[in-house]
């Protein structure tokens, strides 16, 4: 459908006219949606739209308008509770190839900004709403690249971001050898997409021998596996809070929990703790993890327990344990809906008050969650309603967040989800 009128262009808080023949069907919006527009919010869900002119094409474009004022183009699929992802608010970008490798180019550049030096050769290139393109995940593992893509819309225009991708990259002197799709999450049913996993095939780019390669992380080396590893390979966001710890663990004895493939063990083995133990109940993950102390020639001061954490802290607990100054709690996200926020609560109470029991006075806690929807606010009444249980103070040393190739919009609260502590216990 073709209209020619005078949109509005919403521009840091001021509006303009700008007349333009627009080609896409028009989606009219709620005065609720308006307002999460406004605030800076790209999500429109489809309880919220009014009416549509014209007939949208799952993954296609459409103009979103609130009365007559011009909100925003975004991606739109009828098979998704979030039925319109917005991708700009500029009614006059146009959306070809140029657009794309823009798009590419500010991701590319501001991790080149936030991540100097060898950090910015692993690390997360593009995250999302973060970076104006929806549902898109791009880790970067030396010369692998690792994509995880849970928009339909995305994925429609996919082979022109990877070839941006590429060129950027080449740009700056970076050689990328081969491009992993980890599109096995559940995510992509809710857009009608479906799972699966492998090499993306295009000319020139090679296919690795390979879905194994090595990275560094804080002078720690580890094998990622971008096939079979958790989410696109590793967890790239916590690379910083793992160097704070590692700042910290020198002469310590550290209780390493929910290891996984050791990081934060590791990090603070590195950092010269006396002996580190480390706890997951995969033991898959318990015999990475080995292998990686191995690998960094770690393993003579460090020990390995594939337990349930939960049952392994209530243990120690029961036997008046006082083995370790320094325990570090990384689990999984306990929730991830709004639903389960008081049980998670609970969960994330007990295995804090657990270590803040088992720690002597003076001892020290890193501590974190998850959870978009577990908020800091939220988390630090969890942490201190288990200090006054275990009747301990928290003196707090760091108070941190998802390394910054991991950006948070603070109008998008989604992007705001790690939150990690360090304390003294006193």
């Amino acid at each position: 459908m073709l209209y020619n009128q005078a949109h509005e262009k919403i521009h840091s808080g001021k509006v303009t006219q700008v007349k333009q023949q627009r080609q896409y069907p028009k989606v009219m919006i709620s005065p609720k949606a308006e307002r999460s527009v406004r605030k800076g919010h790209p999500w429109i869900y489809g309880e919220e739209i009014r009416n549509i002119e014209g007939v949208p094409q799952n993954g296609g474009l459409v103009d979103v308008f609130a009365g007559n004022a011009f909100m925003g183009t975004g991606f739109f699929n009828s098979a998704s509770k979030i039925t319109v992802r917005l991708i700009s608010r500029n009614a006059n970008d146009v959306f070809d190839d140029r657009f794309w490798r823009r798009r590419v180019e500010y991701a590319v550049l501001y991790r080149k900004t936030v991540m100097p030096g060898g950090d910015f050769a692993c690390c997360r290139l593009i995250h999302g709403e973060a970076d104006q393109m929806p549902g898109l995940t791009v880790d970067r593992y030396g010369s692998i690249l690792s994509v995880q893509i849970a928009c339909l819309g995305m994925e429609l225009v996919k082979d022109t971001v990877y070839r941006a991708l590429l060129k950027v990259l080449a740009g700056l002197g970076e050689t990328i050898t081969g491009i992993y799709e980890r599109n096995d999450l559940a995510l992509r049913g809710r857009e009608g997409l479906p799972e699966y996993k492998g090499w993306y095939r295009s000319d020139p780019l090679p296919v690795p021998e390979s879905a194994i390669t090595e990275i560094n992380e804080n002078g720690v080396r580890y094998l990622v596996d971008v096939e079979n590893g958790q989410k696109t390979g590793f967890f790239l966001d916590q690379k910083y809070n793992r160097a704070a710890v590692a700042r910290i663990a020198r002469g310590k004895r550290v209780l390493d929990c929910f290891t996984h493939t050791g990081s934060f063990g590791l990090n603070a083995a590195l950092g010269g703790a006396d002996h580190v133990t480390c706890v997951d109940i995969s033991q898959s993950a318990i015999d990475m993890a080995k292998a990686n102390a191995m690998r960094n020639g770690l393993d003579g001061r460090m020990d390995f327990l594939c337990e349930d954490v939960f049952d392994l802290l209530t243990d120690l607990a029961d036997k008046k344990c006082r083995d370790y100054d320094f325990i570090i709690l990384d689990p999984p996200a306990f929730t991830k809906s709004r639903d389960t926020v008081r049980s998670a609560a609970r969960g994330y109470k007990e295995i804090n008050l657990k270590a803040m029991k088992l720690l002597p006075r003076g001892g020290y806690l890193a501590t974190c969650s998850c959870s978009h929807f577990m908020t800091d606010d939220l988390f630090r009444k969890v942490l201190a309603e288990a200090a006054m249980d275990a009747a301990v103070s928290l003196r707090q040393i760091e108070a941190r967040q998802q390394a910054p190739d991991h950006p948070i919009l603070w109008n998008v609260p989604e992007t705001d989800y790690l939150k990690f502590y360090i304390f003294q216990v006193v």
